[in-house]
């Protein structure tokens, strides 16, 4: 049986442990059905052209997991911006844990998937905001399908977040292969404000393939800044896709810090429904040996007066391969618009590869809109010119890597968080730079 088969077959099952009297169920048979009809993508696909998923899908994965597990927080500290206070949801194998997290209802909701989607308190804004956001293509679909479990964020109308969220998803290597599902759900109301911190970690080497979904909503004048550490095992793979809905005079940006895993697939989509929207998406690949980043991003400009930037840096050594593919609509009404996209990549070996397909689709007349992307090897002029200073030939190159991406970077808005990043990056340059950019 393979991979498809074993879901479908697996969904009766899953139907049968969750309340199937709940308005979602509905949802879930619909979304069910649409994985059945399409399943997995393949290159055949436009947007799949550069990224296979054979070999991961050749894996017998446990689709749930059988029991339990603790970890001691001493154990996994190192992967929680501990330097600050931030309200912390942890799932391990899929399964919350209470004793590494601290979720609140002071003010603002941080609490779980599983009770949102079952409890009459949230049944209104699961209605109005539950795949809502999300598309019916395949990998989506399913998630959908198999929602149970993940984080539900609510930002009351006028609430600024007291502290940062952060949530962790850690997979301890129990089962042989393991398939998770996590469903995220952010809510920001008028004029309210959340930073998010996600993670994805395995602590195994056994495989380990990630269907996530994300869906967030801005409300009028809401702020939500979004970031995504990706420095996983060799043997994790992660299919990240996240929708992200906007309404008038709303700022979201995401940033994705794609470091470590065997393939990631970034689905990063942004829906702008108002006037006097801002969209920020901006990233920062490194990889090595024979890893695999695709970035794949869509901007839709529904309505006029409206901002959008993108930009996206990449460093590829060993045998690595990236991808980018980067769509921006700007619809008829759309008029005014102001959409930037750069994508910037640097080949540090003759067995790296990227690929990069920036798309412009324009109905309007009066817009600004620009792409572009880059392709080359680090500047040996300014290399030579460093190393006559007296510094030695590793050292200049990273500093050479770290001005490339320092854009990025500086648009980074937890001080801790960005000295973070930047420790990850040196050790992925492996090299020690004692300051922070």
């Amino acid at each position: 049986m393979d991979l498809k088969d074993k879901l479908v077959s697996s969904f009766l099952a899953f139907e049968n442990n969750v309340d199937v009297e709940s308005h979602v169920h509905n949802v879930r048979s619909e979304a069910i059905k649409v994985f059945e009809e399409k399943g997995f993508p393949t290159k055949k696909e436009e947007a799949w052209k550069y990224t296979s998923l054979n070999k991961l899908l050749k894996v017998d994965y446990s689709v749930f997991p059988k029991q339990e597990n603790a970890l001691d927080y001493k154990d996994v500290k190192k992967y929680f911006i501990h330097e600050i206070d931030t309200y912390t949801v942890v799932f391990i194998d899929g399964k919350y844990s209470s004793h590494l997290s601290q979720t609140t209802h002071d003010g603002i909701d941080v609490c779980l998937m599983s009770s949102a989607l079952t409890s009459p308190k949230y049944r209104l804004i699961i209605e109005n905001h539950f795949n809502k956001a999300a598309n019916s293509d395949s990998l989506a679909s399913l998630n959908t399908a198999f929602s149970q479990e993940g984080v539900y964020i609510h930002i009351p109308k006028n609430k600024i977040a007291d502290k940062p969220i952060q949530f962790i998803n850690f997979s301890t290597g129990t089962e042989a292969a393991t398939l998770l599902q996590p469903r995220n759900l952010v809510v920001a109301e008028e004029n309210s404000h959340v930073q998010i911190i996600e993670r994805h970690q395995s602590l195994t080497e056994n495989p380990v393939l990630t269907n996530s979904v994300t869906e967030i909503f801005t409300k009028k004048r809401a702020i939500v800044d979004y970031y995504k550490i990706q420095n996983d095992s060799e043997n994790a793979s992660l299919i990240d896709n996240t929708f992200i809905k906007q309404q008038r005079e709303s700022i979201a940006s995401v940033h994705t810090f794609a470091f470590g895993g065997k393939l990631i697939r970034n689905n990063l989509n942004f829906f702008q429904e108002g006037e006097r929207i801002d969209s920020i998406l901006k990233g920062v690949t490194i990889l090595g040996d024979k890893q695999h980043v695709d970035h794949n991003t869509l901007v839709h400009h529904i309505e006029p007066n409206c901002e959008s930037h993108q930009d996206y840096k990449g460093i590829f050594g060993d045998s690595s391969t990236g991808v980018f593919n980067g769509k921006i609509i700007v619809e008829k009404e759309a008029q005014k618009t102001n959409a930037f996209q750069s994508n910037n990549n640097v080949l540090l070996s003759d067995k790296a590869s990227i690929n990069t397909k920036p798309q412009l689709e324009i109905f309007a007349d009066d817009v600004k809109c620009s792409h572009g992307c880059t392709i080359g090897q680090l500047d040996e002029s300014a290399l030579f010119y460093m190393q006559s200073r007296g510094i030695p030939k590793k050292e200049a190159k990273a500093l050479l890597m770290y001005a490339f991406s320092n854009n990025v970077l500086s648009s980074v808005k937890i001080p801790e968080l960005k000295q973070r990043i930047n420790k990850i990056i040196a050790n992925k340059l492996g090299v020690n730079i004692g300051f922070d950019l």
